[in-house]
């Protein structure tokens, strides 16, 4: 079991109990509109889930799909994937419910979960492909020292319509040092 704290979030594995609160994600046309998967219902969500579950126990792990809480509160406010591909090769991705766009919960996620691809895992390469038009999560990776390496034409189909999607990256040499990644279960 995967339990991470950064500064202002502590991102751990999925459990059942957090249908409720992931539908204010990914039901909520506000945040899946800048995802690469169109708004669930409550049933497509809890099938969703159950695979996440089932994927957590896999050896070795393909992804690590974790949900994003408050120190103070282990309510899910949104989520953060690492999925592994390629050799020691990452693609992040997350999001933040709505009400609470604009408090630093994205970033801190982003930094905490690509920390602990570096250090933990011994990634050497994370990407993130990213809708010319969510300038939110552009302006993410870009204070997290990503480079724009191009753009994936016509990447996502979502929301009835192709979308391209700009690709940035972070190679494990150009991301500072951290410390130890404290709390964590590989």
């Amino acid at each position: 079991m995967v339990a991470i704290d950064g500064k202002r979030v502590r991102l751990r594995e999925f459990r059942v109990d957090d249908l409720d609160d992931s539908m204010a994600l990914v039901g909520d046309e506000r945040v899946t509109r800048w995802l690469s998967f169109d708004t669930l219902t409550r049933t497509q969500q809890a099938e969703r889930l159950s695979a996440a579950l089932e994927r957590a126990q896999q050896i070795p792990r393909t992804e690590y799909y974790l949900a994003v809480t408050t120190h103070t509160d282990d309510r899910l406010i949104g989520f953060a994937r690492l999925g592994l591909g390629g050799v020691k090769a990452a693609k992040v991705g997350g999001a933040v419910v709505a009400d609470q766009w604009g408090k630093g919960y994205a970033i801190d996620a982003g930094r905490t979960l690509i920390n602990y691809g570096f250090a933990v895992l011994g990634l050497h390469r994370i990407t993130a492909a990213i809708g010319p038009d969510n300038v939110a999560s552009i302006t993410v990776v870009e204070r997290l020292g990503f480079t724009r390496e191009g753009r994936l034409r016509e990447h996502v189909f979502t929301n009835g319509t192709w979308r391209d999607s700009l690709l940035y990256s972070v190679l494990a040499q150009e991301w500072p040092a951290s410390p130890a990644v404290p709390n964590t279960c590989p």
